[in-house]
């Protein structure tokens, strides 16, 4: 099972060509993170190995697409007078997030049950995506083809 998300990832590598036809990468961040969350419900959800594995490689290429139009992202944006402080910040952030994420989880399970965890984690993650949006609609709006001013 630890597998099957680095699967999906490898995957997405390999197929990877698509990605210089995106322009939209905000969207194409909001789409992969909701895309997550519902990879990881339907993880919940499944009663068969074979379709919890499913869903988990699709949650693997779900975060590298995200990985990969954030860090393009991330180098077409950022001053480079500020990228020291935000790389500090970025690293708390995906060495803290999955620590406290599997906190949270193991809080709800203790109290509702794994599968009860796992699903709401992922609805958790589409409604986190959906207020994300709703307070920075520059994300979805943003098009690589337009010059930032940094």
């Amino acid at each position: 099972m630890y597998a099957a998300p680095a699967a999906g990832s490898i995957l997405i590598a390999l197929l990877s060509g698509w990605t210089r036809h995106v322009h939209r990468h905000g969207r194409a961040i909001a789409l992969a993170a909701g895309g997550w969350g519902l990879a990881i419900a339907g993880f919940g959800f499944a009663d068969v190995l074979w379709l919890a594995l499913l869903f988990l490689a699709v949650a693997g290429s779900m975060d590298a697409i995200s990985g990969l139009f954030r860090s393009v992202m991330w180098n077409q944006t950022i001053p480079d007078r500020l990228r020291g402080r935000l790389a500090g910040v970025e690293m708390i952030s995906y060495t803290s997030g999955p620590t406290l994420g599997n906190f949270e989880a193991g809080v709800v399970a203790s109290f509702a049950g794994v599968r009860t965890s796992i699903v709401s984690g992922g609805v958790m993650c589409v409604v986190g995506t959906g207020v994300i949006l709703a307070f920075l609609p520059a994300l979805w709006r943003y098009d690589a083809r337009h010059e930032v001013k940094a």
